[in-house]
């Protein structure tokens, strides 16, 4: 028996205990809580910041660590785990953990507003604080060669600014002239069938019935209203998606849920053996963004999924769909044209929103843009990569909830997590060749079990990379996704 581990664990999960009651409460500002609760609210959540952040950094934790070495498999990565966080976490100050807490309680409700409003500029102010802390807590943090890199490493373990720009760079030169190749075609998709009056109840049937096919446990899980859908997992037991509704869009709660349950299933689906240890959390957020991805375009925007799901949507919209054929909507789904909003964007052009917003981040967090200027550069930009004209700030700068609630520098996983669910999702075609006839048939069983098996059940037992390579055989690559991208889109757009 190794004494320090088993006390190091025991210690563990009770931190794991407050962590998740803190992440509940995070939850419940987002989806019930009335508007006047902000400031409590803030202070609860500052509180319990606070005291995991002491926990995480008692000196007990670094005398434990010292003691435990040469170890193997599953236990040589949970103290990986539990040091990395002990030495991101000792060189944060426990009053600055708690300002930025209090923070970030408060601008989510100011971003809710603002949002509401068009108002950026009553606004400035909170993303100002909100950026100010993000370099903080960067200076704090350290880092080699950009500020960035120090808080892109908390949701990416390992990638750097100058990684991601890397593979941005190819990934941007490929996209525009795929789109232009589109705009060329001749072919014009007609979203129509999809921008039609739909009822929220039958949208929420359709989609729950879906997810549960998919794999989303209801007996574990939830689904609510929010303004900005998120998955929130405050234990494997009890996770939590969000999705929202248009009367006149079917798009964004069909994938949007899709989307989310995605996120959801892979919490779920962590082993059990991981419950209230370091090893229970999603190794990365890139990881994490390849689920939802692939249930929401691989298989919720495929020709295969709707093969088999058509008819039903068709008879909870009978008025709407019922003299769409299925190869319409399946167009109508497809459509490529650049946009104002990120989570309603195309597979074709979402990356390049996502490469807006890092370079945007990069400018802010050096000093180079100021918050007060942002509006302006964002409007250029999407002037620029999308030849389009942004005509508010609400669906501008706006739009997104991330900055608002401190989450500097997690833009560029969704981009990453794109380009590992086409390596994913090949890999368990290719030991279940039979997953795209399973699809047709409505029959997704393979391919959960697969994730579940080679991705979900890992936590954060395996670092990304490795992650990646034993389920995908591979390092990360831009190749596959760009080659799904112009199969797909070259036979709906009709060119080679």
């Amino acid at each position: 028996m190794n004494k320090a581990l088993d006390d190091l664990k025991a210690y563990y999960a009770i931190t794991s205990d407050i962590g998740a009651v803190n992440s509940l409460l995070g939850w419940d500002q987002n989806v019930y809580m009335p508007p006047g609760g902000v400031s409590a609210r803030g202070q609860q959540q500052a509180t319990l910041s606070r005291l995991v952040h002491e926990r995480v950094t008692d000196p007990r934790v670094g005398e434990w660590l010292e003691q435990l070495t040469d170890l193997e498999g599953e236990e040589a990565a949970l103290v990986r785990e539990v040091r990395r966080g002990f030495e991101q976490a000792t060189k944060l100050p426990p009053n600055f953990v708690e300002e930025r807490v209090k923070h970030e309680a408060s601008a989510y409700e100011a971003w809710v507003a603002a949002r509401k409003n068009s108002d950026f500029k009553g606004f400035i102010p909170v993303l100002e604080k909100t950026f100010a802390l993000a370099r903080r807590q960067a200076d704090y943090l350290g880092f080699d060669e950009h500020p960035y890199d120090a808080l892109h490493d908390l949701y990416e373990p390992g990638s750097t600014a100058a990684q991601v720009k890397a593979v941005f760079g190819p990934l941007r030169e490929a996209t525009v002239a795929l789109v232009k190749a589109i705009q060329e075609s001749g072919t014009q998709l007609d979203d129509a069938p999809v921008r039609q009056s739909f009822g929220e109840a039958e949208q929420e049937a359709f989609a729950v019935e879906a997810i549960q096919a998919f794999g989303y446990d209801f007996k574990h899980g939830r689904l609510d209203r929010t303004v900005h859908p998120f998955a929130s997992g405050s234990t494997k037991y009890d996770v939590r998606i969000t999705t929202r509704y248009e009367d006149g869009f079917l798009n964004p709660s069909l994938f949007g849920t899709f989307h989310e349950a995605g996120h959801g299933m892979y919490e779920q689906g962590v082993s059990d053996a991981y419950y209230r240890t370091p090893l229970a959390p999603a190794v990365s957020l890139g990881i994490h963004e390849s689920q939802s991805r692939l249930w929401e375009n691989l298989v919720g925007r495929s020709h295969a999924f709707w093969q088999g799901a058509y008819e039903r949507l068709q008879a909870a919209f009978p008025q709407q769909l019922g003299g769409v054929s299925l190869d319409a909507f399946y167009e109508a789904i497809n459509k490529v044209e650049p946009s104002l909003i990120r989570v309603e964007a195309d597979e074709v052009t979402y990356n390049l929103h996502v490469m807006i917003r890092f370079e945007l981040e990069l400018a802010l967090l050096e000093g180079s843009l100021k918050v007060k200027d942002l509006p302006e550069a964002w409007n250029a930009k999407y002037k620029d990569y999308l030849g389009v004209t942004v005509p508010n700030d609400a669906d501008g700068c706006l739009q997104d909830v991330h900055w608002s609630v401190g989450l500097v520098a997690y833009f560029p996983t969704y981009t990453l997590g794109n380009l590992m669910s086409v390596q994913l999702f090949e890999a368990a075609k290719r030991q279940h060749p039979e997953i795209e006839a399973d699809i047709k048939s409505g029959d997704f069983s393979k391919l959960f079990g697969w994730l579940r098996k080679e991705v979900h059940a890992h936590g954060s037992r395996y670092l990304p990379g490795e992650l990646l390579r034993r389920a995908a055989g591979e390092d990360l690559r831009a190749e596959p996704y760009l080659a799904y991208l112009r199969t797909k889109f070259g036979g709906l757009y009709k060119f080679s």
